[in-house]
């Protein structure tokens, strides 16, 4: 029970924190306009633009914080609220995204391994409710230890997603203040929300070591027997 606790209780208290962190820090600064009136798909522009990129499609998805940056389609992709918006919260992460951008012009290790890894963890995703429904409820031994080789390539997966978010959001500062996009007083605003969101990719790998740990306890456990 123990083990339990603190392996999955624990992760998924921080998951939840996490979440709401970055929610109520996101809405704060979403009111907050910037003064350069500049909306999150132009800071992107912009922001690639210093960079040399030239052939990334900016577009726009419905959803809330639904922005992301896709590699394989050369595609930075804005919610509607920060594809239009002028907030620093907006700024904030559509910097961001073209911050991943600029990762996969310069060839970021951290990024290609990411990307290498993606076929092999969309198919331990895939797979992993079986495993959880077949080896903890059913008591399939088998499942269990399928279970620790999925968890083990999704901690690997978060572990590996921790650098490429980080470096992005790094990026993202430098840039917004270095293009005149935002000024001294601003950037507090910025960093707050791209560092709340950071929080969300460390309890994902937090919440993904637990489970790990968790199920080779129940695997060993059973070996035993």
């Amino acid at each position: 029970m123990m083990i339990y606790l603190f392996c999955v209780i624990i992760p998924m208290v921080l998951g939840l924190w996490a979440q709401l962190r970055v929610q109520s820090t996101y809405k704060k600064y979403a009111a907050v306009g910037s003064r350069s009136r500049i909306t999150g798909r132009e800071a992107a522009k912009y922001v690639m633009q210093k960079a040399g990129i030239d052939d990334v499609e900016i577009t726009s998805t419905s959803g809330h914080l639904t922005d992301h940056y896709d590699p394989t389609n050369k595609k930075l992709v804005l919610s509607e609220e920060n594809y239009n918006g002028t907030s620093l919260a907006a700024l904030g992460v559509a910097a961001h995204e073209a911050g991943h951008a600029i990762q996969h012009k310069v060839g970021y290790s951290m990024l290609k391994l990411r990307m290498s890894l993606v076929p092999i963890t969309t198919f331990a995703s895939q797979i992993l409710p079986f495993v959880i429904i077949g080896g903890l409820f059913f008591h399939m031994l088998g499942l269990v230890k399928l279970g620790v080789a999925v968890y083990l390539i999704l901690t690997v997966f978060q572990l590996v997603t921790l650098p490429v978010e980080f470096d992005a959001s790094r990026r993202a500062k430098i840039e917004l203040q270095s293009l005149g996009i935002i000024d001294g007083e601003e950037r507090s605003g910025v960093s707050a929300t791209l560092d709340a969101a950071a929080w969300t990719y460390v309890a994902a790998f937090v919440a993904s070591l637990g489970n790990l740990i968790y199920l080779f306890t129940v695997a060993s456990g059973r070996s035993d027997d």
